[in-house]
């Protein structure tokens, strides 16, 4: 960004805004939650920036794709407060996230290949009783997945009994084979989630291929992040971050 020279290489809220198709409020914004390190003022009171300012907005901007607004917004602030280790360890937090998240999809992606096909459904629901001798189990097996979250029968309205719908019958189903499979409750959990939140099995393929993409975008956003945070940090302490350790000179 090239500096106005009409401010003596100061910069001023419109020229960091322009720069990234922002609103010069959206700066000032940015600047008052401590994204930005303080504006200079000029002796009339408006604010003037610097080019640490502009790499400070590079940076945050380069951070939100990978870390979200609160992570990098908050390493920012810590950054511009010399906590650098706070930011780091911010840092760090978002990376162990990505890498849980990758966790999951391979467990979801796992107890995939471990499905058979589900049984047709039944007509109008099944109540627990005809459900689990189905499964070949207790129906206080089926209470326990329930209680768990990976199975949601509703009540009948009239007698309150528990029963089961095309959707409660089919993660019943889920989970009984992924029991036999060796899959604890909690690693089965993710796969239910999914299922409910593709709309069933058919459209989970599709979602985990979606997901699959996202998670990768997601690691490459955290690179460009840390490029242009690590340039902001050598615009702030050029001394301290170009500093190399020189070897001691041979005698």
């Amino acid at each position: 960004m090239a500096p106005n020279p009409q401010n003596d290489g100061r910069l001023r809220p419109v020229d960091l805004a322009r720069a990234h198709g922002l609103s010069t409020q959206a700066v000032r914004n940015y600047e008052e939650a401590g994204i930005l390190p303080p504006a200079g003022r000029t002796p009339s009171g408006y604010r003037t920036y610097t080019t640490r300012h502009a790499a400070a907005l590079r940076a945050f901007l380069a951070l939100l794709p990978g870390h979200g607004h609160q992570a990098a917004a908050s390493v920012m602030r810590a950054v511009n407060r010399g906590a650098l280790d706070e930011a780091f360890r911010l840092i760090d937090e978002s990376h162990v996230q990505l890498l849980e998240d990758r966790r999951t999809l391979h467990a979801v992606e796992n107890a995939l290949r471990d499905l058979d096909p589900a049984p047709a459904p039944e007509p109008g629901g099944s109540f627990i009783g005809p459900l689990a001798d189905r499964l070949g189990i207790r129906p206080a097996t089926l209470r326990k997945w329930e209680r768990a979250g990976l199975v949601r029968p509703h009540r009948d309205p009239h007698t309150g009994y528990r029963v089961y719908d095309d959707d409660a019958v089919r993660d019943a189903h889920l989970v009984h084979q992924l029991r036999r499979g060796g899959h604890l409750l909690e690693q089965i959990a993710p796969l239910i989630t999914q299922v409910h939140a593709a709309g069933g099995l058919e459209p989970l393929e599709g979602a985990l291929t979606d997901w699959r993409r996202r998670l990768s975008d997601r690691g490459r956003a955290m690179l460009s992040g840390a490029a242009e945070l690590e340039a902001y940090l050598r615009e702030r302490m050029p001394t301290a971050t170009n500093r190399v350790d020189a070897a001691p000179a041979e005698r």
